[in-house]
């Protein structure tokens, strides 16, 4: 049924791009060039919004073809540095002022939801909405404790019409990668699975709940981040509630000012926490644009920002955060040589890519980014030419960066409205060093070993039979042999190295009041015995 109907909706997608008098935004192969014939029988080509201002043209476009279209539109409203700045600020307006529905209905679907009125479940319940996105609307209410919360309402309907986008999108994958030469390295089914995952969390209220809960625990009594409390009782997957919050929208950059806000110190921070959430947590709030962003009215000399709307959160694998960082500290270094080589071994190109090529086509790239003053590199053209070159080496597009790349591109981007003069590399390559220094090295080994302490105390009975078993393998005579070879029965330096670090951890374990030198004292004796063992 949804592949009969794919044509009807993108015959409808084309009549709405035509109906604002967005047709030149349609590049059509010249087999379906007589499609524009259509815009004769369209009776708003003849009554169309052509005397509206381009960027209104296209927020009103997108509002109309839904959901799916205005995420779009907000991931390009915080580019100013990528837009003309007509198109940005007008699709800014789509990131809380979306037309919301009737607030009728969104207060039946939130009787539905508790089997209770709005008056039995809330001491006061505004009708009228306070702000409506692209999935949902917001009514603020007072709890029967007294408590002011924002009660979040899943738009009707909205399952239905995201899951037709969806396999519009299937369809118009299987086509790129068929029929399209460059189809295999988008890798464009991936692509639009991994954005059907993000949608499928966003349509349910409970999954957001849990997002915010998490992120709440990771930064609790943190200075750089404030988030919401959510009530788990009046969490329904088409409802949520949670604290209401008192701030400054970022985009509001007059009134962060008139406060005498540090904008400097706020861009900073924005930044760290960025690279907070994904090496610290491997969790990160994947949607930050304006509308989900505040700021602290109190303290404005040393700024925090106040995170809403939780239903993308983006993470990554070990790999890929070791390799990710790498990269970048390379690319701050201005070490080509690494981020090529880098590439090479983590399989994000192919491994016949010849590693001395690559490197050179970065360096094309980079150097003449890198002799400008800092102020002027935009990260985000940067990321936009390596995604240009790594396209003639066959690079595969890396679905599960798809938001992080999102994301990094906000970041950016809302740091150089707040401080123009935003030097992100410098902000973030002391973070990224001491991230690797925990990562790599004895201590980051040892740490691990303590971490893993419960494990290795499990096993430690089992220890003395595991080295009696296998040093009496190791000594018994094989079949080949003609005669059994006497060997010494010394314990060799690998099993006394063992016992070393697992004593070690046991001391750490079961006298935690012995000081910590001493227990890393033993295993750090036992991982130099391991070495040497080895050698």
């Amino acid at each position: 049924m949804k592949i009969i109907t794919q044509p009807f909706r993108l015959m409808t997608i084309y009549l709405v791009l035509l109906r604002y008098g967005l047709g030149e935004f349609l590049p059509l192969p010249f087999y379906l060039k007589p499609l524009r014939l259509l815009r004769f029988i369209n009776p708003w080509y003849w009554f169309s919004y052509k005397h509206m201002a381009r960027g209104k043209r296209i927020r009103l476009a997108l509002i109309t073809l839904g959901p799916i279209f205005v995420k779009f539109g907000q991931v390009l409203s915080t580019r100013k540095d990528l837009l003309p700045l007509d198109i940005a600020l007008e699709l800014a307006q789509l990131q809380d002022q979306v037309p919301p529905f009737p607030a009728k209905q969104a207060k039946a679907i939130i009787e539905k939801a508790f089997g209770k009125t709005t008056d039995e479940l809330f001491a006061q319940f505004e009708i009228a909405s306070f702000a409506s996105a692209s999935m949902a609307q917001i009514h603020l209410a007072t709890l029967h404790s007294g408590e002011e919360v924002v009660v979040k309402v899943l738009r009707p309907g909205i399952k239905k019409r995201i899951e037709g986008d969806i396999a519009l999108l299937y369809t118009l994958a299987k086509l790129t990668k068929t029929y399209a030469s460059f189809g295999e390295r988008l890798r464009p089914t991936e692509v639009v699975d991994e954005f059907s995952d993000i949608l499928s969390c966003e349509q349910d209220l409970m999954h957001e709940a849990a997002n915010a809960s998490q992120l709440r625990r990771n930064f609790e009594n943190s200075d750089l981040l404030y988030v919401p409390k959510i009530f788990w009782d009046y969490c329904r997957p088409n409802v949520m509630v949670m604290e209401k919050i008192s701030g400054i929208q970022i985009s509001d950059v007059d009134a962060l000012r008139a406060q005498e806000t540090d904008m400097k110190k706020l861009a900073e921070r924005g930044v760290e926490i960025f690279f907070t959430q994904v090496f610290r947590d491997s969790f990160f709030h994947a949607d930050m644009h304006p509308g989900n962003i505040f700021v602290s009215r109190e303290h404005p000399s040393d700024p925090k920002y106040v995170g809403v709307d939780f239903g993308i959160m983006g993470t990554l694998t070990d790999f890929d955060k070791r390799y990710l960082a790498e990269n970048l500290l390379a690319f701050f270094n201005r070490d080509y040589h690494r981020v090529a080589t880098l590439h090479v071994e983590s399989g994000w190109v192919p491994r016949d890519t010849r590693p001395d090529q690559f490197e050179s086509a970065i360096r094309a790239v980079c150097e003449p980014i890198f002799e400008k003053p800092i102020k002027d590199i935009s990260f985000g053209r940067l990321l936009m030419s390596l995604f240009k070159t790594a396209g003639r080496f066959n690079m595969p597009v890396q679905p599960q960066l798809m938001l992080l790349q999102k994301t990094l591109l906000n970041v950016e981007g809302l740091g150089r409205q707040l401080y123009p003069d935003l030097d992100l590399w410098t902000t973030a390559k002391p973070f990224l060093e001491n991230w690797m220094k925990d990562q790599i090295g004895p201590r980051a080994i040892l740490c691990k070993m303590f971490e893993n302490k419960s494990q290795w105390l499990e096993m430690l009975p089992e220890l003395p039979g595991l080295v009696h078993r296998f040093l009496e393998k190791d000594q018994a005579p094989t079949m080949i042999a003609p005669a059994p070879k006497v060997e010494s029965t010394k314990v060799k330096p690998a099993w006394v190295a063992v016992a070393l670090v697992l004593l070690g951890v046991s001391v750490g374990a079961v006298v935690p009041q012995i000081t910590p030198s001493i227990a890393t004292w033993f295993a750090g004796t036992g991982a130099l015995t391991l070495l040497v063992g080895f050698i």
